[in-house]
């Protein structure tokens, strides 16, 4: 009868367990359906190496661009986005990588009505001080058009460039670096973008 009794009890002792979530403690865990993710695409490996150091300072993942269908990019939250500039002085198609077909191929076709999004660029101030950085501005442009909030601009300071197409109302569209002329600063800058989007409530 004791053997009884006790067999009886543990089915309901084990579910008490099973069906008891434990608490997390106020830890957020991201997902792709609510989180953030690093889009690049590359010439060189310039643009890469800063997106490392961004999707480090995150803890968030990335992605060459090339390699994203429509329906993943939709279904983030939040977006950081960024490209080299190869085709210096060009309206359009600025970058030379996978995203030039993207932006005008694959985005008009995506809703994203709210998302928030982040650009940086990768330039070269010495060789292309007139345009440095001005994939940068095209993805800013692009992204705002449809409908995207922007986050992320910061100061110009520090730089020594003439013109460039990711400056807007006296600031940077994001975060700009240059692996060719100040690469002793990339990750630290990285690291200070990301502080700003926390602040500024991005993540």
């Amino acid at each position: 009868m004791k053997l009884a009794a006790v067999a009886l009890m543990l089915p309901a002792a084990v579910s008490g367990f099973a069906f008891t979530p434990a608490k997390s403690a106020g830890r957020t865990f991201t997902t792709s359906l609510n989180g953030a993710i690093v889009y690049y695409s590359t010439s060189t490996g310039n643009t890469e190496t800063v997106a490392t150091y961004i999707k480090d300072a995150a803890g968030c993942e990335m992605e060459d661009i090339g390699n994203a269908s429509e329906g993943e990019v939709a279904g983030f939250d939040s977006l950081i986005v960024g490209a080299p500039t190869w085709h210096t002085g060009a309206d359009e198609q600025r970058s030379g990588t996978a995203w030039d077909d993207f932006l005008y191929d694959t985005l008009p076709n995506i809703d994203l009505e709210g998302k928030k999004v982040a650009v940086f660029g990768v330039g070269d101030q010495g060789g292309y001080g007139d345009n440095f950085c001005d994939a940068a501005g095209e993805l800013y442009d692009l992204f705002s058009a449809k409908g995207c909030n922007m986050f992320g601009l910061t100061s110009t300071d520090g730089y020594d460039h003439t013109e460039s197409k990711a400056e807007v109302d006296g600031k940077f569209v994001g975060l700009m670096c240059d692996e060719d002329n100040q690469y002793d600063q990339s990750e630290g800058r990285a690291q200070a973008w990301i502080a700003q989007l926390k602040e500024e409530g991005f993540f």
